[in-house]
């Protein structure tokens, strides 16, 4: 099936104008897009980390903080092991995760009340 799915490909294209550019553009889109190390998602991660625990997700929201750190490690794993796709969702999930955990804990740190 992916054989007759590529020759299809490259028959259609082979007689479009510019078919070259095309295909060289679409390969170098997609090479781009999980070829490269998600820095920006795991810099995301980890700074989403450390605004919940300064939040006090720790005692807050332990679940949700506890989660996003081991969707941290895991991200890091797959970085090390060169599986960019999965570190670069896997960094986005602790980020989210983390953003929960600090808006949990937010809502459940007792409010000063201001002096009069």
């Amino acid at each position: 099936m992916l054989k007759y799915s590529f020759c299809f490909y490259r028959s259609w294209f082979s007689h479009a104008p510019g078919a070259g550019w095309i295909s060289a553009l679409l390969l170098s889109a997609s090479l781009l897009a999980c070829g490269t190390a998600p820095v920006q998602e795991m810099s995301e991660a980890r700074q989403a980390i450390a605004a919940a625990r300064a939040a006090g997700a720790r005692d807050y929201a332990a679940e949700e903080f506890n989660k996003a750190e081991s969707l941290l490690k895991t991200a890091e794993h797959m970085l090390n092991n060169r599986h960019y796709g999965k570190a670069r969702q896997s960094a986005n999930d602790a980020r989210d995760e983390a953003i929960r955990a600090r808006e949990t804990a937010q809502h459940m740190t007792p409010q000063a009340t201001p002096l009069k």
